[in-house]
């Protein structure tokens, strides 16, 4: 069952499964923030659906709680970085933050880090870049989990890329895999018993499927763009590994530690306005978004959208209603008492109320957003 959350209870409670994990309190806190925040904007897959799996790692050893980059060399407005390791979310910050530091300095900054673990949600990376008044670039090299277009197995990544655009009307941010759906997506979908809106991959008999279940089941995901998709992502994982001169994806294949331990990253940061001054450039990424934005859509019920600039309406809603999440996720994470307290504090809510209802001090209804609420205007819980 979906349940909504406050930001800060979610927090709070990812924290302190991170600290249980192993996490110092300043990596904990970090991370818990970014968890919250994707799950926030709408990205469940790789917000809190992520932490009981990186939890799960730690204790595999996969995971190396106290690693943090080390710089092995430096090139100009270049750094290649080993990443020890370490909390994947914590060295990627480090990176993003140092790749911003150099095209500050340089005017574009490449930043390269080997042997570190999973970002989680890529596009925290770029929005982070364009945040700073950066053009960001920025992409992973996984392990095999998507077949090469014309393969009926794993045979390369999908890769997560990542581009942002320094909007000050809105910043424009791409975040995808080079499959039609990742992984953590299919879960989301799984989890709430929905089939995918799109066919994302095919079945263990080699079918077209809408079944996120089934393309779990086959690891036969579809790659976006059919033979593109798989293209790109192999070449993508060619450069990752050259630059950060680490692991390609077939090496982590090879070494079977599960999603992306030991992987390569890379971030790229870029003045805009290297060639042009800043005030013809915002009015120009203005005009091409506002005659991308104003066609008719093919759905009335829709209007069409830019990449990213969905996401502010996501987290502002969130912040204001609770942000949605599976109960299964929360009882999954490594802090089962704190859990079990906040669970059974929410559910005491419910049941209290019941009785108060019973005993005719007040009345519970169903609102228009679909909240639990007594006569009092008091929210005491969001019904799915």
């Amino acid at each position: 069952m979906s349940i909504r959350v406050g930001f800060d209870i979610l927090e709070n409670t990812i924290k302190r499964a991170l600290i249980n994990a192993g996490l110092n309190e300043d990596k904990a806190a970090l991370c818990a923030r970014i968890h919250t925040e994707s799950s926030a904007d709408g990205v469940e897959s790789h917000g809190a659906n992520r932490v009981p799996r990186f939890v799960k790692y730690v204790k595999r050893g996969w995971v190396n709680p106290n690693g943090e980059p080390e710089l092995v060399g430096r090139k100009g407005l270049a750094e290649n970085y080993d990443g020890n390791l370490g909390a994947g979310i914590t060295n990627a910050i480090f990176c993003t933050d140092r790749a911003i530091k150099l095209a500050d300095e340089h005017g574009i900054g490449l930043v390269t880090i080997k042997n570190t673990t999973h970002w989680m949600r890529g596009g925290t990376y770029a929005w982070r870049m364009a945040e700073s008044g950066k053009i960001g670039i920025s992409w992973i090299a996984t392990e095999s989990c998507m077949p090469m277009w014309g393969s009926d197995e794993p045979s390369v990544g999908n890769n997560p890329f990542c581009m942002a655009v320094p909007r000050e009307n809105g910043e424009i941010v791409l975040d995808m895999a080079m499959s039609q759906y990742a992984y953590g997506k299919l879960g989301v979908y799984r989890l709430a018993g929905k089939q995918l809106p799109y066919p994302g991959g095919f079945d263990e008999a080699g079918n077209l499927t809408s079944d996120p279940g089934e393309i779990e089941k086959s690891r036969r995901i579809l790659p976006a763009g059919y033979w593109k998709g798989s293209s790109f992502a192999l070449v993508l994982d060619l450069i990752a590994s050259a630059l950060a001169n680490g692991k390609s994806g077939a090496e982590l294949d090879d070494e079977k530690k599960g999603s992306c331990t030991g992987c390569c990253q890379v971030f790229i940061a870029i003045d805009p306005y290297l060639f042009g001054d800043k005030e013809s450039i915002q009015r120009k990424w203005d005009y091409r978004v506002q005659r991308a934005d104003s066609v008719h859509p093919s759905n009335i019920k829709f209007s069409v959208k830019s990449p990213g600039e969905g996401t502010m309406e996501r987290r502002k809603y969130s912040m204001e209603n609770g942000i949605n999440i599976d109960e299964k996720i929360l009882v999954n994470m490594e802090i089962n008492k704190n859990l079990e307290e906040q669970l059974t504090a929410l559910h005491r809510r419910v049941i209290y109320s019941l009785l108060y209802c019973c005993s005719g001090k007040y009345v519970l209804f169903r609102d228009k957003d679909n909240y639990l609420r007594d006569n009092r205007n008091q929210s005491i819980c969001f019904l799915l």
